[in-house]
């Protein structure tokens, strides 16, 4: 008789315990409805003790009402608090809350929103730790994870970024995909809008204008060269060149990852490496102009100022208002007038080192002859360049064209 009185007080005790916990539950609910959010708090925290004595009805409830209220009014909640949000009102939404999947999807947006906020505050562990929060909501979300890599390495939290980008190698994250963009009419910033539906629906609305599809590139590359640069840092090569080729042995045929794998090496110091990648590049993929730019400068770097100038020609060939290319060029070109100009002053007064002198000199004004046309098409392009002007005018000036420099200084 002993056993089956204390078994029934110990349901009793059971029963009472469950309806404490539904009045604290329910007391949450009145206190969010007055938005106390910290009395919400405090009740939750005292059911939580005992959750389990709870049906599924009113745990639903409990972590609906949890992520009301560590979400509070969703502008000043802690990232922390945010956190605490997510996870209840992912776990009222697996449990059927249609309430918890929307306030869920309130939260993802306020935790983008305030990673924003933060990236430009230069917050950047801030914004890493809400855009990893995203991600986990809903691991299909890529795109927040790489976010969060990039905010840790401004972070300098190399350790975690490295974490984050070898996940994407492994998720074999590509990021590519079409951008759907329009003006908003209202505040003339062009905003993302999603999807082709979503961007045709608000020009319909007239609340946005001037559609337009973009490619988004391959983040491959990027995320290849991110892992490379830590591992570099951390003078971890080996590691720094297994994933690189990682990534590369899933991905042979991506311009992107042999960019990247020709910058690793650069920063490495194997410039001859880098230069050989690149040229590769330039084989397979002959369409970007810049590669060709960036071989030109690493030929430029070795003195090899000849072959240098050829690369610069095959980048203007593809883009002739790529002005950088035609800059360079043009330091190629005149760094001939080095070695002149050195000789120039080793002469001395006699009658041979004097006709040796006005040789050269006829050598170099021939020179600036030869480059003032790239001057005159990069001042074209760049009008605003006062590097440019400045140069042209130096030349002009040497050459004894008085009223050229005029021009060009009227417009400085």
């Amino acid at each position: 008789m002993r056993t089956n009185i204390l078994t029934a007080a110990a349901v009793s005790f059971l029963t009472m315990t469950a309806v404490a916990q539904k009045d604290q539950v329910k007391n949450a609910e009145d206190a969010l409805e007055d938005g106390n959010y910290a009395e919400a708090k405090a009740q939750l925290q005292v059911a939580e003790a005992n959750l389990s004595e709870l049906n599924d009805r009113w745990q639903e409830n409990f972590y609906l009402y949890k992520g009301k209220a560590y979400m509070g009014n969703g502008t000043d909640a802690s990232s922390e608090d945010m956190k605490t949000a997510a996870e209840a009102l992912k776990k009222a939404s697996e449990m059927g809350s249609e309430e918890a999947t929307e306030a869920l999807a309130n939260l993802k947006n306020n935790l983008i929103q305030s990673a924003i906020a933060d990236q430009n505050k230069q917050e950047y562990a801030s914004a890493a730790d809400k855009l990893y929060t995203s991600y986990e909501l809903s691991k299909t979300d890529t795109i927040y994870l790489y976010y969060a890599a990039n905010n840790l390495v401004q972070a300098e939290d190399y350790d975690k970024a490295v974490e984050y980008l070898e996940t994407l190698n492994e998720l074999d994250y590509d990021g590519s995909g079409k951008a759907y963009t329009a003006v908003n009419v209202e505040s003339g910033e062009r905003e993302n809008l999603g999807s082709q539906q979503q961007m045709d629906l608000m020009i319909k609305t007239e609340q946005y204008k001037e559609p337009k599809v973009e490619d988004i590139p391959s983040k491959k590359g990027d995320i290849a060269q991110l892992i490379a640069r830590i591992y570099i840092s951390q003078k971890q090569y080996d590691k720094a060149i297994a994933a690189m080729d990682k990534a590369k042995s899933t991905n042979p045929d991506d311009m992107s990852l042999l960019q990247a794998e020709a910058n690793m090496y650069y920063q490495m110091g194997e410039k001859d490496k880098a230069r050989e990648i690149l040229e590769e590049v330039a084989e397979k993929d002959p369409s970007d102009p810049s590669t060709f730019n960036n071989i030109g400068l690493m030929y430029a770097e070795i003195n090899d100022n000849e072959k240098a100038v050829e690369f610069y020609e095959k980048a203007l060939a593809k883009d002739p208002e790529f002005n950088q290319a035609r800059v360079n060029m043009i330091a190629a070109k005149l760094a001939a007038e080095k070695k002149i100009i050195d000789e120039m002053n080793g002469l001395g007064m006699s009658k041979a080192d004097n006709e040796r002198y006005e040789e050269l000199d006829a050598e170099r004004k021939e020179l600036y002859k030869t480059v003032l046309p790239d001057l005159e098409k990069a001042m074209e392009v760049d009008p605003e360049n006062k590097d440019i002007i400045q140069t042209a005018m130096n030349l002009y000036s040497n050459l004894g064209n008085q009223e050229r420099v005029e021009e060009l200084k009227a417009k400085m």
